[in-house]
């Protein structure tokens, strides 16, 4: 079975590279600025700056009402963080999620930052959710099943005694910021349509050091795990081309 979503041609692939180019620019700045002291209002201004010097704009500003730019995710915090006058400490890990929005198009990335010198638990956390994204988008070409790739995260998350997060998934991206289908980070190989050539979408895995639950806050955005362990994510936009894939985020 095949997905009947949208089809994005190799003219349009273009002008995806460029929304997924500023935003992957914008978070080599991030990791510039990033140190103890800095809060995460003030990466939200860095972020907020530095698309409109682009010529883009921020996609998840006012998008159903979230207050900010983009999102920051400090420690146990596991998405949809929203940036405050909260202050980075010496140890912290924060993930930032960047969407650009330019051309009718958009490029949706995160990356998880230590902050300072972490403990050994946080950047193996760390190291383990960016090698799963790694390894996800390298088995992507069409005719592959969507439970593959969160076949590929779970058992190779799992098996390094973390877990994936359940309630949080990818989806597709390209005209509209969230668009079919959605990218569940487990599941179980070849199960699931299949993936097709011109399919765009993102791969965000996000990993607990203890259990996959989250919970809501009351702010009605940021999500938490429930046990208060660490959590860490990465993220890219893909494409799939005729033969395998492009990644659209990088520098």
């Amino acid at each position: 079975m095949c997905i009947r979503d949208r089809k994005y041609y190799p003219d349009e692939f273009k002008k995806l590279k460029h929304a997924g180019k500023i935003s992957s620019q914008c978070l080599d700045l991030v990791e510039e600025k990033i140190k103890p002291g800095i809060t995460t209002e003030e990466i939200d201004k860095i972020c907020n700056d530095f698309l409109k010097k682009n010529k883009a704009v921020s996609a998840p500003l006012l998008y159903r009402g979230f207050p900010k730019s983009i999102c920051t995710s400090v420690n146990h915090v596991v998405c949809h963080g929203i940036p405050s006058s909260k202050t980075l400490n010496e140890g912290d890990i924060v993930n930032v999620d960047v969407t650009s929005y330019i051309d009718g198009f958009h490029g949706d990335t995160s990356r998880t930052f230590c902050v300072g010198k972490v403990s050994l638990k946080a950047k193996n956390l760390v190291d383990i959710t960016k090698e799963a994204l790694r390894k996800a988008i390298k088995i992507l070409k069409p005719g592959i099943n969507l439970g593959d790739i969160g076949y590929e995260i779970q058992s190779f998350v799992e098996s390094n005694g973390y877990s994936v997060v359940r309630d949080f998934c990818g989806h597709g991206i390209g005209r509209e910021f969230h668009e079919e289908p959605n990218i569940l980070h487990y599941g179980k190989k070849g199960s699931g349509p299949k993936i097709h050539e011109g399919m765009v979408f993102t791969i965000e895995p996000m990993i607990n050091s203890g259990k996959y639950e989250t919970k809501l806050l009351n702010d009605g955005w940021t999500a938490v795990t429930k046990d208060k362990s660490l959590s860490a994510q990465f993220e890219h936009t893909v494409g799939i081309t005729n033969n395998g894939y492009e990644i659209f985020t990088l520098s």
